[in-house]
């Protein structure tokens, strides 16, 4: 079969432990249609993410142990497709000046958002976190000491992280009373609140969600921004990652709260009795800066 005159160009993540049979097909398919090939490897600016654990040197690494003759090129990712499409369209002229190609991809990855100048052909999807790879990794690494060095590396490669949590004061009585909340863990009272979660459509939604949770169903006024402070929570008091909380409030319309989830007791208090409660050490620490605000604003 003649080959094409064009250079051939793969455009993957392969975010592998090993190459599998699919990416050898896909390799060796449009090897078989070009006198040369490229593989550009897309780069996220997300590090040691689920989906991207791999960066590009350990990645180019991987695939050139299999194919040491291959070009392989990086291509960092962009909000714009249209200005990704460019930059890949740069890369390559800058590497091949004069050269015409040829770019293989997955219609829902590549061709469907690529807007360059150069023609396309879908590739098969294959999918690339192979579950298979995890499962051998898993049942033959445990006590590898090289396994284990790789999951400090991965703990250690990605920035340090901020998780967001919501807490929200609920009054009533014309904000002369709060609601609190005692987890057995500590037996200190506190606000309703909890981390936020990826299918909140907010944080405000999830301030609700929180409430209903700890508290149980009550219909309460719109919330009200309050503020946000670091936590010093003690899960976090010696790691990287902090907690950052988003403190609401809002008043009580109807509805009995009931304990629920990791909160085994809810009572109403006064607000003067609160700033003695704070005094005597009865309300959780990483609550104090909520507290104060509160007390300097509601406290009559």
């Amino acid at each position: 079969m003649q080959k094409l005159s064009t250079l051939g160009v793969i455009i993957a993540r392969f975010q592998v432990l090993r190459l599998a049979d699919g990416h050898h097909t896909l390799i060796k398919r449009v090897q078989e249609k070009h006198d040369k090939i490229v593989l550009v490897l897309g780069t996220t600016p997300v590090k040691g993410s689920v989906f991207n654990p791999f960066d590009f040197s350990q990645r180019e690494k991987m695939i050139k142990q299999e194919y040491p003759s291959l070009e392989v090129l990086s291509l960092s990712d962009h909000p714009l497709d249209t200005q990704w499409s460019l930059n890949l369209d740069a890369v390559l002229q800058q590497k091949y000046p004069g050269q015409d190609f040829l770019l293989y991809g997955s219609s829902d990855r590549f061709s469907s958002f690529y807007t360059g100048k150069y023609g396309t052909v879908d590739l098969p999807l294959h999918h690339e976190n192979d579950a298979d790879q995890i499962k051998a990794m898993l049942r033959d690494g445990v006590n590898n000491p090289h396994f284990q060095a790789g999951m400090l590396y991965g703990y250690a490669q990605p920035y340090p992280k901020v998780h967001p949590t919501v807490d929200v004061a609920i009054f009533r009585k014309n904000q002369t009373e709060i609601l609190l909340g005692m987890k057995t863990i500590d037996q200190v009272w506190r606000l309703p609140g909890g981390f936020s979660d990826p299918t909140d459509e907010s944080f405000e939604a999830a301030a609700l969600r929180e409430l209903e949770e700890e508290c149980g169903k009550m219909i309460v006024s719109p919330l009200r921004y309050e503020g946000s402070f670091r936590v010093k929570d003690w899960r976090y008091k010696n790691e990287r990652d902090k907690i950052i909380t988003t403190l609401f409030s809002a008043d009580h319309v109807s509805g009995d709260p009931v304990g629920n989830d990791d909160i085994a007791e809810v009572q109403w208090f006064e607000m003067h009795t609160v700033h003695k409660m704070m005094v005597q050490g009865k309300l959780a620490k990483e609550h104090t800066p909520h507290f104060e605000l509160l007390l300097t604003r509601y406290l009559h």
